[in-house]
């Protein structure tokens, strides 16, 4: 498989400018200031470990319409930048640790959003953001990506370790379903497709 997997998506509303590109045959680079300090800190990490390069420009109002329309925006790239999905191994899984706490995540890149997050948060906020946003958001890019999406905190007492583990975990499941299996020639389905 040769082809460049890459794409971007653009979105404006009366609440936000969204642009976000990605490529999912990188390195991990990430250029992301989206005025939530905690959120950029997440998406870094999310890059960095799933090796797909993120590039995210917003302005907005106000800090929810900000997370939640990154989300959108970074789900539908990914989407996209994945194709057909012809060749990919479609499933990923990863436990990551992180001090005190192990959190647990899986994808399954078939054309059937859900989401089952459970990461244990036990505070109002993270750093700048809120607990419930940390949450929302990723249910909002399993959707918009059009995934399948577990994440669970198996235990932890640091509500942002468990946070950006939950981020990590989710990276390294996605660097796992993104990546192409060179034994495949097609769909990673028994239907022909996914």
């Amino acid at each position: 498989m040769n082809k460049v997997r890459s794409a971007e998506v653009s979105r404006k509303t009366r609440e936000t400018e969204v642009y976000v590109k990605v490529n999912l045959d990188s390195i991990g680079n990430a250029e992301v200031n989206t005025g939530v300090a905690f959120l950029d800190h997440l998406v870094k990490s999310l890059a960095t470990h799933s090796l797909i390069d993120i590039t995210i420009h917003i302005n907005g109002d106000l800090k929810h319409h900000v997370i939640e329309d990154v989300a959108i925006c970074l789900g539908e790239a990914l989407r996209k930048a994945l194709g057909s999905g012809e060749g990919i191994t479609r499933f990923g899984f990863a436990f990551v640790p992180m001090d005190c706490s192990l959190v647990f995540a899986a994808v399954d890149l078939v054309r059937r959003p859900y989401a089952k997050i459970d990461l244990k948060l036990r505070g109002r906020r993270i750093e700048d953001m809120p607990c419930e946003d940390v949450i929302h958001f990723l249910e909002t890019l399993a959707f918009s990506m059009q995934a399948n999406v577990h994440i669970l905190t198996q235990y932890g007492n640091n509500d942002h370790h468990k946070a950006e583990a939950a981020f990590k975990a989710l990276a390294l499941a996605l660097r796992q379903a993104v990546s192409v299996d060179p034994r495949r020639s097609g769909a990673p389905s028994s239907k022909g497709v996914i």
